[in-house]
């Protein structure tokens, strides 16, 4: 029973983790049929919706946004599917099971780590394409990248990954050669991804967390940080991996077509003629867009807070992100106050990791409510840590 359970826990994070719904093997939603068992079957939880609260907030912010403003009904129905099977298997199948909490938590990035490596392969060898079609059952339309169809998605689980590998080393103070292998590790995997806005995000999540944890201490380690990346680019990264296939490459190849300060900048523009949101105008993009040669191909500004708030605008935008992410934000806050004790180490690799794929959406079209794998899973993972940790009912000899 214990390997069903485990099997199913790893399916459903798979199909999660790598955005897996709807394919020729799955002609039902694959996190619907690998989570279900062990929501109905395996309960740890209490009866009650622990996040009500979020889940009405979801509920309609995506409906004023796909149903209202884009008129995206699939969409709609696909992305509230995901929120609310990610929020049952927190609230119900996790409960207040600490082992089945950590389970989660360890079998995830492990998966995110199977990806990183799909990756590493793919720059080498030109097979490894035929790979990911079968691991993600679907047709791959950008290469390299681990496992997803395109690069874009891939960089989410880049965000998420590095700066929990990272800054897991530190909080759980490992050896000062496993932290860096392990920096080193997130250098490559980043150069090798060609992931430009995964960088910032690392550097940025990085960033804050010497300064937070270390104060003026994190002046040192950055100085070392950068050397080390001077270093390693220079002796081992400029001359062994293809000059095509790596993020430096990529920069100087940019198509200024598709420059994401125009694009934003374009966005603002169109915001500023509509400051209301196009839903209060009957507007939808392609109203508004379509004498823009910016965007005359149909894509967007490619950054997803502001074309939330295109659509939406300051009043119903704000307020549906505040109930949203209020409760993820205060529990964020209160553990990075205290980002050196022991019982919140596990919370702050989590925080950081969260707040890397947030930043990760300024510069793409996923996000928390296009319900993005690693970002719904970090979401919730952070809500429920309290849960977890604080109820009375905590088991902590059952694994699964």
């Amino acid at each position: 029973m214990r390997l069903f359970v485990l099997v199913f826990m790893v399916l459903y994070l798979y199909a999660l983790a790598f955005g897996v719904f709807m394919t020729e093997s799955f002609r039902l939603p694959a996190p619907f049929i690998f989570s279900i068992p062990l929501i109905l079957l395996f309960r740890e939880g209490s009866k009650e919706v622990l996040y009500s609260k979020e889940l009405i907030a979801f509920s309609m912010a995506l409906i004023s946004y796909y149903v209202i403003g884009i008129g995206d009904y699939p969409s709609f129905f696909a992305t509230l599917l995901n929120v609310v099977l990610c929020l049952f298997y927190f609230n119900y199948f996790i409960g207040s099971n600490t082992a089945r909490y950590n389970l989660s938590i360890f079998i995830f990035f492990v998966l995110l780590g199977v990806s990183a490596l799909v990756l590493v392969l793919n720059n080498y060898f030109d097979g490894v394409d035929g790979l990911r079609a079968i691991l993600v059952d679907d047709v791959i339309l950008q290469s390299p990248a681990g496992i997803s169809t395109t690069q874009f998605t891939f960089g989410y689980q880049l965000a998420a990954f590095t700066p929990f590998l990272l800054i897991y080393t530190f909080v759980f103070q490992k050896p000062l050669f496993i932290r860096l292998l392990a920096f080193l590790a997130c250098l490559i995997l980043i150069y090798l991804g060609m992931q430009r806005s995964v960088f910032v995000t690392f550097v940025c999540a990085i960033s804050l967390f010497l300064i937070l944890a270390y104060r003026v201490k994190a002046v040192f380690f950055i100085a070392i940080a950068v050397f080390f990346s001077i270093a390693f680019y220079n002796l081992v990264l400029q001359n062994e991996v293809n000059s095509r296939d790596n993020i430096v490459a990529k920069n100087i190849n940019n198509d200024p077509e598709h420059n994401r300060s125009l694009l934003t900048a374009e966005n603002l523009r169109i915001y500023s003629e509509y400051p209301l949101g196009l839903v209060f105008y009957g507007k939808t993009w392609g109203d508004v867009i379509y004498r823009n040669q910016v965007f005359s191909s149909g894509i967007t500004s490619h950054n997803a807070y502001l074309m939330f708030m295109t659509y939406l605008g300051p009043f119903l935008g704000i307020g549906f992100l505040f109930v949203i992410y209020i409760g993820v934000f205060r529990i964020a806050y209160h553990a990075l106050k205290e980002i050196k004790k022991r019982e919140n180490a596990l919370l702050v690799c989590l925080c950081f990791s969260f707040i890397a794929v947030s930043i990760n959406a300024v510069a793409h079209n996923a996000w928390l409510l296009s319900a993005d794998g690693p970002t719904l899973f970090l979401y919730f993972s952070i809500l429920h840590f309290d849960k977890v940790k604080t109820s009375s009912e905590v088991n902590q000899t059952v694994i699964v």
